[in-house]
């Protein structure tokens, strides 16, 4: 086993867990998703998930890495609880298959981005799009793609990770916020702050069923949780940093980032007069596209949409990567660089229906959304609050002026509040996996 690497600094660390975060669920899902379910209602229940769900399990995950200072599988051995690797297990197979479809749309980044200079998607959005989505030529850039992933997540922690994001992060919100102020300018961008900030009880109420399981599904997304990737992070943190004010610091970030990508796209939307009211993977990719073609300089102002989305997207893809080779670094005598090409491989591989058939990716999402991520999340809670107990507090005060009493609200919150939440969550899911008939490949 090779000596395991650190991050340089805290604010590295925080950085990248940040940029595992502020990824394309931020930018590519949580516009569309907050406008096809309700607009202020889905950024509500959002919110609300966030807060209350999303920071109590992003400390839990950290209090694992951190305690075992190994991979999200071995962790639990380490900690006394060989039989709750499945957790692990099951973590890391998440990360592994929302790597897999999500590559994919970072290749159709890559496309948008040339497109934008040549102006190549002006004439027919929709039409570009269903080109360049599927078949071989999706295929080549979903493997352009892996390979910059590859290629980062190679140079190790120090080198590779932590440079990285201490870039990526600050620039995909430097040109946020930017393109929001620009889109503020907008004749018509007003009825986009309405539909996105205006408060709508009634349509959350109709909705509520709808709503929940894709708002909590998102948060959990947006947020890295329950793919391995935060355990992960935490495992390489060297001090006793403290845990309270790192998630927090993430959390606040993360959802920062997704509001400024709200504050972007559905003012633009309105603005044109295009419907945002639209699903499916390629929604952002046809109607912002749609919306560039039609404004002066749309050029420019694509190139630099689509930089800040392939930023985000390798700042979460290098997360996700990471998980399967900390596991492959701690348990083989292989180079990170061999590891990294290899694993890369095998999830280039798993994602070619994906790239060869937009269905596909829509269904390998819905699996990842109403079933993996939440089982994953509620997996964790579970040990962390009811098997592992008293060491966790004691794991997330060290490093912080935090009194036992707030740790203590922190577990038992976990404990019930929390884990009842992601329960609903998964239950809420099973009507469109079973009933909907989601759960069957489109074969």
């Amino acid at each position: 086993m090779s000596e395991r690497e650190t991050w340089a600094t805290r604010a590295g660390f925080i950085l990248a867990a940040v940029g595992s975060a502020v990824g394309l669920g931020n930018i590519w899902q949580f516009p569309f998703k907050t406008a096809q379910f309700g607009g202020s209602s889905f950024l509500l229940v959002y919110l609300v998930a966030v807060l209350g769900i999303g920071l109590p399990a992003i400390l839990a995950e950290f209090v694992i890495g951190r305690k075992a200072k190994l991979n999200t599988i071995d962790a639990f051995e380490e900690l006394g609880y060989r039989n709750w690797r499945i957790v692990g297990v099951l973590g890391l197979a998440t990360g592994f298959w929302i790597l897999s479809y999500y590559s994919v749309v970072g290749g159709w980044v890559l496309r948008y981005i040339a497109g934008s200079v040549t102006g190549a998607y002006f004439a027919d959005p929709a039409a570009y799009f269903g080109q360049i989505s599927m078949g071989v030529d999706a295929l080549a850039l979903h493997a352009v793609f892996m390979a910059l992933v590859i290629g980062i997540v190679a140079l190790g922690i120090e080198d590779g990770i932590e440079k990285a994001t201490k870039l990526m992060v600050p620039s995909i919100i430097v040109i946020l916020i930017a393109l929001a102020v620009w889109a503020f300018t907008l004749p018509g961008a007003s009825e986009g702050y309405t539909y996105f900030l205006s408060p709508n009880f009634g349509a959350l109420a109709a909705n509520f069923g709808e709503i929940v399981p894709f708002a909590v599904g998102q948060a959990f997304f947006s947020l890295s949780l329950g793919m391995g990737a935060m355990i992960t992070y935490a495992s390489y943190i060297d001090g006793d940093e403290s845990l309270f004010g790192d998630s927090l610091t993430i959390v606040v970030l993360n959802t920062f980032v997704g509001v400024l990508a709200g504050l972007v796209v559905l003012p633009l939307l309105f603005a044109q007069g295009i419907d945002p009211n639209t699903s499916g993977a390629g929604a952002v990719f046809v109607s912002v596209a749609t919306a560039f073609a039609e404004l002066p300089a749309g050029n420019a102002l694509g190139f630099f949409f689509f930089v800040v989305v392939l930023i985000a997207a390798l700042s979460s893809a290098i997360s996700l990567l990471e998980v399967v080779v900390s596991w492959a670094v701690d348990n083989t005598s292989y180079s990170r660089p061999v590891i990294a090409t290899g694993l890369g491989g095998v999830i280039f591989a798993l994602g070619i229906p994906s790239a060869w058939d937009t269905a596909w990716l829509t269904w390998f999402d819905t699996l990842a959304y109403q079933l993996l991520l939440p089982t994953s999340v509620l997996g964790i809670l579970i040990f962390v609050g009811w098997v592992y107990g008293r060491p966790a507090l004691a794991e997330l005060l060290k490093g912080s002026t935090a009194n036992e009493g707030l740790g203590l609200t922190w577990l038992w919150t976990a404990r019930t509040v929390v884990i009842a939440g992601v329960l609903g969550t998964l239950l809420l899911g099973f009507q469109t996996l079973f009933v909907d008939g989601a759960i069957v490949p489109p074969f």
